[in-house]
């Protein structure tokens, strides 16, 4: 008797688990929505003369309707667009050159990658290591 009871019920069981089951792929969907851009050397600049170099690594963070295979495969073509833009106007601190001006360089970055993606697809950017090529003299006051 309990064994029919039970088998009476599985099928609701089943329906009441596909809910969860599909809340559980919507939140797989949502994550990883970013593109890694490979480390890229930053030139330090003062007065015309090179004075280090920062190697730097970006996070670009994707909004959750973007197609995320899609724009890593363009990961070179933001990469081209951090190096040209680094290099027409270098993102040098006054008061330190071991690091790069980050706000500078995520509103250059954010102008640029939006032209390539279109609107709306990039949601931040993000940059996650800063690593100078050598050690170098603070500027003096």
């Amino acid at each position: 008797m309990l064994r029919r009871r039970l088998i009476c019920l599985l099928p609701f069981v089943s329906l009441a688990a596909a809910p969860a089951a599909a809340s559980d792929k919507k939140a797989e969907t949502n994550v990883g929505q970013y593109v890694d851009l490979q480390p890229v050397a930053m030139p330090i600049v003062i007065d015309g003369q090179l004075v280090n170099y920062i190697f730097v690594s970006v996070r670009m963070n994707l909004t959750a309707s973007a197609d995320t295979s899609r724009w890593r495969a363009r990961e070179p073509y933001f990469r081209d667009a951090l190096v040209r833009a680094g290099h027409q106007t270098p993102f040098t601190l006054a008061n330190d050159y071991e690091k790069i001006d980050v706000p500078k360089l995520t509103a250059s970055l954010m102008r640029t990658a939006s032209a390539i993606t279109g609107p709306n697809v990039i949601r931040s950017i993000v940059v996650t290591s800063q690593v100078p090529s050598r050690r170098a003299r603070a500027p003096r006051s």
